[in-house]
């Protein structure tokens, strides 16, 4: 079972934000999730990118890495797409089959004096 320990990702899950997505950005640290989202393209993107699709269950359907100017195949089951730079999918062990599971960062409240 391969673990990804630390990896900041961004939700974008309104309609301006899953528009814009990665657009305008020269990189990301972490990854972007779109949701609902079934495709994506890389118009006007800077930098490539690797795509995993999931499902409802957050399992990944398929992973590509797309060139900057390309438009992704829309996967019928898939309701979120995760987006990152192309070579992190591989590194976090992201490949189809696999189930990814998201939980939110823990906040340092900070000390009172």
């Amino acid at each position: 079972m391969v673990r990804a320990r630390g990896v900041p990702l961004r939700i974008a899950a309104s309609y301006r934000a899953r528009t814009k997505g990665l657009l305008g950005r020269d990189g990301i640290e972490g990854a972007m999730m779109l949701t609902p989202c079934g495709s994506v393209h890389t118009f006007r993107m800077r930098f490539p990118i690797d795509v995993a699709y999931l499902d409802r269950a957050f399992t990944v359907l398929a992973v590509t890495t797309m060139k900057p100017g390309r438009l992704g195949l829309p996967r019928l089951r898939a309701r979120h797409v995760v987006e990152a730079e192309a070579g992190a999918m591989e590194r976090w062990g992201v490949r189809p089959g696999v189930r990814l599971e998201l939980k939110a960062a823990s906040a340092t409240a900070p000390e009172t004096r």
